[in-house]
């Protein structure tokens, strides 16, 4: 089972990281560099602010995307767009905007701590699908559309992470 963890957490990090650029930290107007480990970004909220705030480009959004169970119209109502914004975001490989990269970047550390904690996408997405008593019998899917959803699912992540069930 650990070496499914590590392939498919390194899978994820492979993929983003070679979709994503951030300022040099520090710097006023700094280079675009790499980065260098996807993991960093999100366990460094500077790092993800400053992220953010300069936007994602939707190859960045593709592969956050083809890890969550989400489909286009739920992505939408996510990113608080329609679909044919989505549609025409992909054909001209758009950055999106803060408030839509947030939320992206919000899910790529879900699905990170996620992968990390149930070892692979299968046993995550099912996680994400079931109702949980800890979450008042919704799912955890349902619960990701807004900032205090995902707060409480990463909480329920992390005991679970710790063995604590509830």
């Amino acid at each position: 089972m650990y070496i499914w963890v590590i392939m498919d957490v390194e899978n994820l990090n492979t993929q983003l990281l070679s979709q994503l650029t951030i300022p040099t930290a520090g710097f006023e107007g700094g280079v675009a560099e790499p980065l260098p480990v996807y993991g960093v970004l999100l366990q460094n909220k500077t790092l993800m602010a400053s992220t953010v705030k300069q936007g994602v480009p939707y190859t960045f959004y593709e592969v956050v995307r083809s890890f969550m169970p989400f489909t286009e119209i739920e992505w939408a109502d996510i990113l608080n767009v329609s679909t044919k914004s989505l549609q025409r975001f992909k054909q001209m490989n758009k950055i999106f905007k803060s408030n839509q990269s947030e939320k992206i970047m919000q899910m790529a550390e879900v699905t990170h701590h996620g992968l990390e904690t149930f070892g692979d996408l299968g046993r995550f997405t099912q996680w994400l699908q079931t109702p949980n008593y800890a979450l008042g019998n919704v799912t955890p899917k349902s619960m990701l559309a807004n900032a205090y959803g995902k707060d409480l699912v990463m909480a329920e992540i992390h005991r679970i992470n710790y063995g604590i069930l509830s």
